[in-house]
């Protein structure tokens, strides 16, 4: 098999520049100890670098072609690819209860899925970096008070220091997508615990950039029984999601939840 054939129901694009692959890998220099999970290797342009570089590595390829090209092409990857959906694979027992790190050149369809896939196993997963489409790398490093501040920005800053490293144009990938693309890493932060309850947070981060034309004072009167009062002159207020950093949402998740135990009392 000489070639694969991208997949436009898969969201194949194809890395024909060797030097951004190379960029990418090098991404994962501070990390030669652990085992990496790369995602959706196609021909393994990437991979290449990965192996040269000396990473324990395994790919995961829900593409059959492109399967059967790794395993004619790549004697190291014997034993090392699992064929199947990335998005169903518990990273934590696969690599049984030890830390890893995740990289890919990721298929744009599916991008941000990966992205909520890889947060839960945030305990594991150290290190995560790869290419996707420019728009969404720019959301997950987005800071607050930018209008590209989304759900996943702040859910994966919460417990990551995400860094947008350069933008790819068109021309290097076959075939060429319609938009630019974008490389980010994102390393784990010391965070262990986020100083409120963690499932409400994500509640609470969803439900505003769910409305997020809204001020804050009139998103979380859903979250709230009835009957409650909300502060008439608290600081966050009057905000707006995207205007929030990560401490600002942790704080008004503690709001929320002092407000729900007051009237159970």
């Amino acid at each position: 098999m000489s070639q694969v054939k991208p997949k436009k129901a898969l969201g194949q694009h194809f890395l024909t520049d060797l030097s951004i692959a190379s960029r990418i890998a090098s991404t994962l220099d501070d990390y030669s100890g652990l085992p990496v999970m790369e995602v959706g290797p196609g021909m393994g342009v990437l991979t290449r670098f990965l192996l040269d570089k000396g990473h324990d590595v395994t790919v995961a390829e829900i593409d059959s072609e492109s399967v059967e090209y790794l395993r004619e092409n790549f004697n190291e990857l014997e034993g090392r690819i699992v064929e199947g959906d990335f998005l169903r694979l518990d990273l934590d027992k696969f690599y049984e209860g030890k830390d890893c790190c995740v990289i890919g050149n990721y298929p744009y369809n599916i991008s941000s899925q990966i992205f909520f896939h890889v947060l839960e196993f945030k305990d594991k997963v150290v290190c995560c970096s790869g290419m996707l489409q420019r728009e969404v790398a720019e959301r997950l490093a987005a800071r607050e008070g930018t209008k590209s501040r989304g759900i996943l920005s702040v859910l994966l800053q919460a417990w990551y220091d995400v860094e947008y490293l350069f933008t790819v144009s068109e021309g290097v990938f076959n075939p060429p997508p319609k938009v630019k693309s974008g490389v980010i890493k994102m390393t784990r932060n010391g965070v262990t615990d986020l100083g409120c309850d963690a499932v409400l947070f994500k509640t609470v981060v969803k439900t505003t950039f769910g409305q997020r034309r809204k001020t804050l004072r009139n998103t979380i009167k859903g979250l709230l029984p009835a009957g409650a009062q909300l502060p008439v002159d608290h600081h966050l207020l009057g905000k707006r999601p995207e205007q929030l950093s990560v401490a600002e949402f942790i704080e008004l998740t503690n709001l929320v939840s002092t407000l729900r135990e007051s009237l159970l009392k």
